[in-house]
């Protein structure tokens, strides 16, 4: 998403420990994951803008990581399957800017077979995504509606994200020697 407005990065995952604290609510764990994810990698690069980001599902409060297996998987989907949840998305900066926003977004899924459930969990998309599904992917037939920031459900809320970086002194491409 970040290449789409020609802003230069690299990749360099954090590896933090992504388990949820006793207690911790699903707002909570995504600002403390990305704020460490930020911090460890700023660690690592001093002087560089770093930004960090964490994407959680939660539904009645709950939170629902990765699934394990494609077993876990076709589980989360069926509790999932008819309802409304919610997509918690956090981003934060680290290095020369410090501070973090986020985002709540509802979604609410169709009421899917288990056969459709089942295929999309053999498809190996959801081991790998909190709650079990990639909107922007094969996992976007489940999305009935959208309740918010379609871009936070992806993994990175572009409002916020562009807010931080402007805030961290980032140039945007509309505020350059062509923008206005």
């Amino acid at each position: 998403m970040l290449a789409q407005f020609g802003i230069a990065f690299s990749v360099d995952p954090a590896h933090v420990d992504e388990s949820v604290l006793p207690g911790e609510s699903p707002r909570t764990y995504v600002v403390r994951l990305a704020q460490q994810k930020a911090e460890a990698v700023a660690a690592r690069h001093p002087g560089q803008l770093v930004l960090g980001a964490d994407t959680t599902v939660a539904l009645d409060g709950e939170i629902l990581g990765k699934p394990a297996d494609a077993a876990e998987a076709r589980a989360m989907l069926h509790r999932l399957a008819g309802r409304t949840h919610l997509v918690h998305t956090a981003v934060a900066t680290a290095g020369r800017h410090t501070a973090v926003q986020a985002v709540q977004t509802a979604v609410r899924f169709v009421e899917a077979s288990s056969a459709a459930l089942a295929w999309y969990a053999a498809s190996g998309e959801p081991l790998d995504k909190a709650g079990a599904y990639a909107l922007q992917g094969l996992g976007g037939f489940l999305v009935a509606s959208i309740s918010g920031s379609h871009s936070a459900v992806i993994g990175l809320p572009l409002v916020e994200t562009l807010d931080l970086l402007q805030a961290a002194g980032l140039a945007l491409p509309w505020e350059g020697p062509h923008g206005g």
